[in-house]
């Protein structure tokens, strides 16, 4: 797809913010957005699949007389964006007609001028596909040469550069890649027959084929260990059910983190206003600054310019230039995520930055920032939290997972789940989940690890909407110590 050009750019935001101010809007905007995304999978390594997808287009958003409108186009030519921001008007109108409850939206300061690149080297959708194809398939010999039976590798790789100009004077330039490297190595059970499959643990992140390279990630390194894992985690017993102490590995807790904590306080939920993809929150906006979400030693932050965070930008899809704030401060909620008309119902200021739109055709909806639970600066390490547990269980990779509409109950499994006795690891269990509710959770939390045992893990295949939309975020976590977490065996023979 060829790149906007930004003298059309210009031309085309004047027309469409003039056709909403003659058209009585009080805000108005366009949007400019060429995403585009590609696929590649090799099997045992042979290349199975390859894909090159792209969507390129121009929404425009107006606020009239407290209503919202939005109309897209893919005509990029200043006829067809006048008839798109005609459209956005007429809507608003008819939302007005049809009694629509209004908006204020909060305010924000003109950024005219910015522009903003991720923090990737090599964009991963100008490498030729052989070459991500022969990398995958690399990594698929070393496995089958180890004795791994089957091997599915894939690489996704997402780019998107976005043009916004805004009726206040803001003209924003965006630019940011994220890549999504994955393998799946199977072996079969002796006994059962089975095929027993384990998945590598690199995370997606907002980097370039550099991280494929080892730039963040040493892909190697974990490979070469996957085959001896796995083999042990074929004769691994099953658990014991009951309440068990849990070291808990970032690689696991980020979707703790995002299902419990992420989801739990975005604004939208809060208000009753986000339901249809998968449900509100237990959290009231009374709460923020009461509510007792976890023991003493969890702080949760949200941040939008975390490096190589997934969901990292400098300004959401509403012009809000990002930052970072709590969530959780000492266990107590302290905020929330917002976008414009969320801070407005919460009575703040300014938005926190939230907006978030997949596509050209879609409303930017508040979306998830990076969550990250805090270190200890002088935590111990993880070696000492494994220490400090006389029975218990080290969890390590994230899994299946499930959790109820308002965001209380909730199971998860791993990839791994190691004994622990006598504070030390003593060989795999199989057929774990913990579970319980989430304040009940994290109030159980006894100990985060220091900044040695941090890392950040992520998503980048969130869903939410109606119709949905995906969006990418990140987690930090450092490793945890949890103490008398409810353990079940899931479905052993």
């Amino acid at each position: 797809m060829p790149p906007f050009d930004p003298g059309l750019l210009a031309e085309l935001a004047d027309t469409a913010l003039s056709v909403a101010v003659a058209g009585g809007c009080a805000e108005a905007e366009l949007r400019a957005s060429c995403v585009r995304a590609g696929l590649v999978e090799v099997h045992d390594g042979r290349l199975a699949a390859s894909t090159d997808e792209g969507e390129q287009g121009i929404a425009v958003r107006v606020l009239w007389h407290g209503r919202r409108g939005v109309a897209s186009t893919s005509d990029r030519t200043p006829d067809g964006v006048a008839a798109a921001a005609r459209r956005a008007v007429d809507l608003a109108r008819r939302c007005a007609a049809a009694g629509m409850p209004e908006t204020s939206p909060v305010p924000e300061p003109a950024h005219p001028g910015a522009t903003w690149r991720g923090g990737h080297e090599v964009d991963p959708l100008e490498v030729p596909t052989a070459e991500r194809a022969d990398l995958l398939a690399e990594w698929s010999a070393g496995l089958l040469r180890a004795g791994v039976e089957r091997v599915r590798a894939r690489l996704h790789a997402v780019r998107e550069r976005t043009f916004l100009a805004t009726l206040t004077g803001s003209t924003i330039t965006q630019e940011r890649v994220r890549v999504h490297p994955l393998v799946f190595a199977s072996v079969r059970h002796p006994r059962s027959g089975d095929l027993v499959t384990a998945r590598s643990l690199g995370p997606p992140t907002a980097r370039g084929f550099e991280y494929l390279l080892g730039r963040g990630w040493d892909f190697e390194d974990e490979l070469a260990r996957l085959p001896e894992q796995l083999a042990e985690t074929v004769h691994a017993p099953p658990v014991e059910s009951g309440p068990t102490d849990l070291v808990i590995a970032p690689s696991n807790l980020w979707l703790t983190l995002h299902e419990t904590v992420g989801h739990a306080t975005e604004s939208d939920r809060v208000r009753g206003e986000e339901a249809a993809f998968a449900g509100t929150t237990f959290v009231r906006a009374e709460d923020v600054g009461r509510l007792r979400y976890g023991s003493a030693s969890m702080g949760i932050v949200a941040d939008r310019t975390l490096e190589h965070g997934l969901a990292t930008t400098a300004y959401d899809d509403e012009g809000v230039a990002t930052g970072a704030w709590p969530l959780v401060t000492a266990g107590v909620l302290t905020g929330l995520q917002t976008d414009r008309a969320g801070a407005a119902a919460l009575g703040e200021d300014r938005s926190r930055g939230c907006a978030y739109a997949q596509y050209p055709r879609d409303v930017p909806l508040s979306r998830m920032p990076n969550v990250s639970l805090l270190p200890d600066p002088d935590g111990p390490s993880l070696e000492e939290l494994i220490g400090s547990v006389r029975q218990g269980l080290y969890v390590d990779g994230s899994d299946s997972w499930s959790i109820d509409m308002q965001r209380r109950q909730f199971q998860f499994t791993a990839q791994r789940f190691h004994r622990i006795v006598d504070g030390r690891l003593a060989g795999q269990v199989r057929h774990a989940a913990y579970h319980g509710t989430t304040t009940r959770f994290w109030n159980s939390l006894e100990a985060v690890g220091g900044p040695g045992t941090y890392a950040v893990y992520g998503a980048d295949l969130c869903g939410k909407g109606q119709p949905v939309q995906a969006a990418a975020v990140s987690h930090g976590a450092p490793a945890t110590l949890f103490r008398g977490v409810p353990v079940s065996r899931t479905g052993a023979s």
